[in-house]
């Protein structure tokens, strides 16, 4: 019996001192982030010791521990940006809201439209979605860019007008040739036709110019 009461005074006693950060932070107000970062097209774990969560960009830091997980405490209620920094790897944002009660909710980070929301499993799951690329890779020179220039078209295209109508026009038969000469006919016949404000004016030119090369009669004394 003896026994069976210093055994239940041991487990009660050792619960109360195995938690006494989280029954101090759900009093005073203060929650903790939980999560696990994995990149699952490598082997080896070299990439974590370099790896940081970064809580609305550094107000408040996590490391990982050796397998991937990581718990950032201190953390009172209210919208946060969860964000895994990483110099080899690129992670999507999450961001996590808590309460007032300690309730937590994750959901993505949509920088195109900030109002939908798309929410998460919680503990948060970080995987890396590509290699970090630093450097953009040169252009390399083609000669399609030189032929889609537009000096080039701008050269090219009349000289291909001027080299390969003639020879069509000489291939068709009689009769198209015949109808595209009326038109151009009829074409510089109106070209040569005087518009009509000029014959207005011409004519009030005239007019005025006639009356006036009139010579005046002289009269005898």
């Amino acid at each position: 019996m003896n026994i069976l009461c210093v055994t239940s005074l041991f487990v009660l006693f050792s619960y109360g001192l195995g938690n006494p950060d989280q029954d101090e932070n759900q009093s005073s107000g203060r929650y903790h982030i939980e999560g696990k970062v994995s990149v699952p097209f490598v082997n080896n774990q070299d990439w974590i010791s370099s790896t940081r969560i970064l809580i609305d960009g550094g107000d408040y830091i996590g490391f990982l521990k050796s397998d991937g997980t990581f718990s950032v405490t201190n953390v009172p209620s209210g919208s946060y940006v969860v964000e895994v920094n990483s110099p080899d790897y690129v992670f999507e944002t999450y961001r996590v809201d808590i309460n007032s009660k300690g309730k937590l909710r994750a959901r993505r980070v949509n920088h195109i439209q900030p109002s939908a929301v798309n929410t998460v499993i919680y503990p948060l799951k970080f995987k890396a979605r590509a290699v970090a690329n630093y450097f953009q890779q040169r252009e390399q020179w083609r000669i399609t860019d030189l032929l889609y220039s537009p000096m080039v078209m701008m050269m090219v295209l009349p000289f291909l007008m001027i080299m390969v109508l003639p020879k069509l026009m000489n291939t068709a038969d009689p009769e198209a040739q015949k109808d595209f000469q009326n038109q151009m006919n009829l074409l510089n016949a109106k070209q040569n036709m005087p518009e009509l404000s000029e014959l207005v004016t011409s004519w009030l030119g005239g007019g005025q110019a006639k009356k006036s090369s009139k010579p005046k009669a002289l009269k005898k004394r």
